[in-house]
């Protein structure tokens, strides 16, 4: 198997909003939904995410309240905020853009 990619830079918050779209988690789910997604191709620190958490909850984007996992212990559950959402819209809109400006880019003919 490949070696994981790492995160491109400021990409990791815009995966976190799209994985809290689906409904709220815990930093585990968080975690576990974004290693399924890419087929275990993105290599997410465990630090990395949590500190992705608490950035997006101090700008507003996610909230957080407290509450029972499904084994009976105690985690912190996130959603995304209507504020979140519109930021996930619009930053989704500009990643597709950009993407497929680069990959048109790199392979596109070479040569002028």
């Amino acid at each position: 198997m490949p070696q994981p990619l790492p995160l491109v830079k400021g990409t990791l918050d815009l995966l976190i909003l799209r994985a809290l779209a689906w409904q709220p988690m815990h930093g585990f789910e968080v975690a576990n939904w974004l290693e399924e997604r890419s087929g275990g191709a993105l290599d997410v620190d465990d630090s990395a995410l949590y500190q992705g958490l608490y950035r997006l909850e101090g700008r507003e984007l996610i909230a957080a309240e407290w509450g029972i996992t499904e084994n009976g212990r105690r985690a912190r559950y996130y959603k995304v905020t209507a504020r979140g959402k519109a930021h996930l819209k619009q930053e989704t809109a500009t990643w597709v853009r950009y993407t497929e400006t680069v990959t048109g880019i790199l392979t596109g003919p070479q040569g002028a």
